[in-house]
């Protein structure tokens, strides 16, 4: 029968001792069943390389550190406590979770009890329980650190995100520990024990690269929902990086060396997919959640303003066959002109932001006739918050804003002799410009076209605001 020389036990032994075998006796006995194996592999006529590749084939790349777990289940009671509790809370937490998911998109009650139950299961006996597991079956010191950031930055991470979706106070300071958490220990932590543990040299620039895209990706994600700038560009530098440098390139350096696709390829291929597709569906989230605040705002202020309109109309109806019904329709046909200007202005900003350079858009499907005059379809806006057309229309100095302060102007000088001197400074306030736009080109740089009509929009009713109360006082003359 062959025999192993000492340089191959001394191969098997270091390989065994890779994989974190912490039981003495355990270690010694898995050794002497490895070498037995092989040897016996041996006889049938292959080397010492071929027999042992085909018993590690034959195990699996798990199966020794599924002996270890099965004998300690079975010798150490608080092993054995600890493994039970990790599982049962992991699934409990995770199936709380998953179930407040679905109650929160359904508004159903008890969402929030769900919810904060799961993270707290998570959190405090889930991840606890599984760090002290990982530290029982492998008692690697050089692997501590790795274990203590991943255990940090998964709880601060687990509560930041409750806190975010109850928007609870902390919940953007709590989500920023988490991710320098685990961009400045954890990632890097794992990057090292990666490159310690792979003997093929070929694939640490991989791994490395890996590093920095994910890296560059969670912080990309931390930045959108923080709102702050260069969000996307480090999104889709990770992203790029991930998907199309350092992906194929380790499936190139996999496939040279393993005939056939293992298990880690199936799960990096799943861990690859759960990092885009949340990411994407968070990153759209988010720009939807954005935009549609914008616009149910701007809806808002258009039903009100339609509202406004109709209820100063009925009011001067109402008053058709008093003595004040003329000077109360002068004052409307006033208040008329001066939304006018306001709605042309719009109309201008709108049509220079859908046309070509020097030539702006006409007869366009985004305005709609009412009978209280051109509304906004905001919602067909392409470029709802293109920059640049704030600085060109409603910035002292520009035409627009000339015409508009003109106006104005115009319309306190009318209506001052219908009102006291207290309720005309009140009204002087209301319609201030410097309330509704900036002052200084500094200020404007980043404001979008969004911004911009919604102050007009803004401008609009409280003019109708003005009417209606000096409406009502000429009335009661």
């Amino acid at each position: 029968m062959p025999e192993l020389s000492l340089h191959n036990i001394d191969q098997i032994s270091r390989n065994i001792n890779r994989e974190e075998i912490t039981f003495s006796h355990l270690l010694e006995d898995l050794i002497d069943h490895v070498c037995c194996d092989v040897e016996y592999e041996m006889q049938k006529g292959l080397n010492f390389t071929d027999a042992y590749n085909r018993v590690k084939q034959k195990m699996g790349s798990r199966r020794l550190k599924e002996i270890q777990e099965e004998t300690l289940y079975t010798v150490d009671t608080k092993y054995r406590y600890m493994k039970n509790t990790m599982k049962i809370s992991g699934v409990a937490g995770t199936i709380m979770l998953g179930f407040a998911a679905l109650f929160k998109i359904q508004h159903w009650p008890f969402a929030v009890i769900m919810l904060t139950l799961g993270a707290l299961l998570l959190a405090f006996v889930f991840l606890p329980s599984a760090l002290n597991v990982l530290w029982k079956e492998t008692h690697n010191r050089k692997r501590l650190f790795l274990f203590i950031s991943a255990f940090f930055a998964g709880m601060l991470f687990i509560f930041g995100t409750l806190l975010k979706i109850q928007h609870w106070p902390l919940a953007g300071t709590i989500l920023s520990l988490s991710a320098l958490f685990g961009i400045l220990f954890f990632i890097p932590a794992l990057l090292v024990g990666r490159i310690m543990d792979q003997e093929n040299k070929k694939k640490w620039p991989v791994y490395i690269l890996g590093a920095v895209g994910i890296i560059c990706y969670v912080a990309g994600l931390l930045f959108k929902i923080q709102h702050w700038p260069l969000a996307s560009l480090l999104i889709v530098s990770g992203l790029i990086l991930l998907c199309l440098v350092v992906f194929p390139w380790y499936t190139w350096i996999t496939w040279k060396d393993d005939s056939h696709i293992s298990a880690r390829f199936i799960f990096l291929l799943i861990s690859f997919l759960l990092i885009i597709v949340p990411g994407a569906l968070i990153n759209m989230n988010l720009q939807n959640s954005y935009n549609e605040g914008y616009y149910s705002h701007q809806e808002q202020q258009q039903a009100l303003f339609a509202y406004m309109y109709s209820n100063n109309q009925s009011l001067i109806i109402q008053y058709h066959d008093s003595l004040n019904y003329p000077k109360m329709e002068l004052l409307h046909s006033k208040t008329a002109e001066l939304l006018s200007v306001i709605s042309k202005i719009q109309t201008k900003m709108v049509q220079e932001s859908e046309g070509k350079p020097d030539m702006q858009a006409v007869n366009l499907v985004q305005f709609k006739q009412t009978e209280n005059g051109p509304e906004i379809k905001y919602k067909l806006l392409p470029n709802p918050f293109q920059q640049g057309l704030v600085r060109d229309f409603l910035l002292p100095g520009c035409t627009s804003r000339q015409e508009l302060n003109i106006a104005l102007a115009e319309y306190i000088t009318y209506f001052s002799g219908l009102t006291t001197a207290e309720d005309l400074s009140m009204y002087k306030g209301l319609l201030e410009p410097s309330v509704y736009f900036p002052g200084e080109i500094s200020a404007s740089s980043e404001i979008s076209l969004m911004s911009g009509l919604h102050s007009l929009e803004l401008l609009k009713n409280s003019i109708l605001t003005v009417e209606s109360y000096l409406l009502t006082t000429t009335a009661k003359k």
